[in-house]
């Protein structure tokens, strides 16, 4: 992995790049007829194979929805009524993380929180940004600093051969885990059982307000051929 933000604090990607690797992507949120966010207590797939769609279905439940008249290459998706799905990481390197600022579709800082990682002149400079991490969200609230760019790819354990999988977050909350996940795919050494989840959370600001969402979590279980061995 490539994120470095705590050594100073102790979706869309073209078809033809990372994309052509994964069959579809699993989505948090989703726009509404408005163009509104609008965030999920289940997970939501998409994809452009109709015959994964549907295998989707089957295995998470929903119902699969295609727009025929969509200029997005993932025209097929399927709102699940799942929070949480088993799914399989191949190891760390599955897990990719980086920190990007845009600019409408413009990429105008790129770093791993300490260093530039593009463009070529600038890498490995000091990027510049600050060191406190609630700096850092104040100025990726305010569109003056990155945002964490997190790419996990997965298969569903429950059918390895559908292919791999890809979920992409800007998650801050999971961008501070990503140490423990790391560690622990490490640490299982081969392709590792994983629920890839959505977690409610809930609390009240000083204000008094209440305040629920979901987030995604990700949390390594075992190996995933032990789990395979495991009549349980």
């Amino acid at each position: 992995m490539a994120l470095r933000i705590f050594e100073t604090d102790p979706d869309a990607l073209p078809k033809g790049s990372f994309a052509d690797e994964t069959v579809g992507r699993f989505h948090s949120g989703k726009q509404d007829e408005n163009g509104t966010p609008v965030a999920l207590s289940a997970w939501r797939i998409t994809t452009d194979d109709p015959s994964v769609g549907e295998a989707v279905a089957e295995l998470l439940g929903g119902t699969v929805e295609i727009d025929e008249h969509a200029e997005a290459v993932r025209n097929v998706e399927v709102e699940t009524d799942r929070t949480t799905v088993l799914v399989v990481i191949d190891g760390p390197q599955d897990v990719q993380s980086d920190m990007k600022l845009w600019n409408r579709n413009v990429l105008v800082h790129h770093c791993d929180g300490v260093e530039f990682l593009s463009p070529d002149e600038r890498k490995g400079q000091a990027c510049g940004c600050p060191q406190l991490m609630e700096e850092r969200k104040a100025q990726a609230k305010m569109y003056m600093g990155p945002s964490p760019s997190i790419s996990i790819t997965f298969a569903l354990a429950d059918d390895l051969e559908l292919g791999k999988f890809r979920f992409a977050t800007g998650s801050w909350k999971l961008a501070e885990e990503l140490h423990v996940l790391d560690n622990a795919l490490t640490r299982v050494g081969r392709p590792a059982l994983a629920e890839l989840s959505l977690t409610l959370v809930e609390y009240t600001t000083k204000k008094g307000r209440d305040v629920s969402y979901y987030r995604p979590t990700v949390k390594v279980l075992k190996a995933y051929d032990d789990a395979v061995a495991d009549p349980r």
